[in-house]
């Protein structure tokens, strides 16, 4: 959300137009009810949100919810990693797309320096977070030239990085085929200077977008999300629900039905389960596979934005 377009005057929704805790924390069991046993919390930028470790805590508790995970900028982490870790968050990702500090400033917008992630990805460690994920989207002539540095740095930190191929996410970033790099050219870039292997079990749960390979020095892992280059609608079991209370079934859609309303207006949980039910079983999205096959006047003009409902 870069400050040129989202600067000081722009008006923000107002706090009653967002889910309440107590709201997220009843769809996230009626979630768990129809099977879902992950839940993410991610943005936007979800540390922004006042309390949230109290919200951590609220969902840590649903029965039946086994990993609870949070994606983040991690400009905040190093004030919020202790907390979000004692209120039950099992598992973090952080984005970070180049340690060069002015090109860092340049992708996220904003100018903030890359520091305050690696600062609060430190203090997650401390705080006993053994598992944290970094997340980096590779856009040629961005910062695909830090690549192996990212690589270094992280494998030193005991973090594995996970490199995604540039999407056409919403409407904002000017998308071009040709700022692509494939995950194929990252990991034979890789392999020359940290030999790869493929790990056996490639995934570790249904549905998980990234293929892991390891270090033949034993140093841990890296992935890649193919998902320009080699689409994977077909296995995707990802529900999203934005913060004022749309539920989405695909990155790239064009809309959201309406659940806050329902909420609101004194729908029982068997009517909402009813609810989530039909819109996942008629869900038909294919956006990447499409991307590669059908013409482009045919692909839907506008997305919802990438800040809307994460990654």
């Amino acid at each position: 959300m870069p400050s040129d377009a989202y600067g000081d005057g722009y008006r923000f929704l107002k706090r009653e137009e967002l889910l309440s805790f107590e709201e997220i924390t009843r769809l996230a069991g009626l979630f768990v009810a129809l099977g879902v046993n992950k839940i993410r919390l991610t943005g936007g930028e979800p540390l922004l949100r006042r309390e949230l470790p109290k919200l951590v805590g609220m969902l840590a508790a649903v029965d039946g919810v086994n990993e609870l995970a949070l994606t983040t900028n991690g400009v905040f982490l190093k004030r919020f990693a202790r907390p979000l870790r004692e209120a039950g968050l099992d598992r973090l990702t952080v984005s970070v797309d180049s340690l060069d500090d002015d090109l860092a400033g340049k992708i996220n917008g904003r100018g903030v320096s890359v520091v305050n992630a690696l600062e609060g990805i430190e203090a997650a460690r401390e705080a006993g977070f053994d598992d944290i994920k970094i997340n980096v989207v590779v856009q040629k002539g961005v910062n695909d030239r830090g690549v192996l540095d990212l690589v270094s740095y992280f494998k030193e930190h005991g973090c594995m990085v996970r490199f995604i191929e540039y999407m056409d996410v919403g409407n904002r970033n000017d998308w071009n085929l040709q700022e692509v790099v494939s995950s194929e050219t990252l990991r034979r870039r890789i392999h020359e200077k940290f030999p790869l292997m493929p790990v056996k079990s490639k995934k570790l749960f249904a549905g998980e977008v990234a293929d892991r390979y390891a270090f033949e020095d034993g140093s841990g892992e890296v992935g890649f999300i193919s998902s320009v280059s080699q689409p994977f609608c077909g296995q995707c079991s990802r529900a999203r629900v934005s913060a004022d209370g749309k539920f989405f079934t695909c990155l790239f859609a064009e809309s959201g039905s309406d659940i806050k309303g329902s909420l609101r207006s004194g729908d029982t949980d068997k009517e909402l389960i009813e609810q989530l039910k039909a819109v996942w079983t008629d869900r038909s999205d294919r956006y990447s596979e499409l991307r590669a096959t059908a013409p482009l006047k045919e692909r839907p003009t506008q997305k919802i934005e990438m800040y809307q409902i994460g990654g």
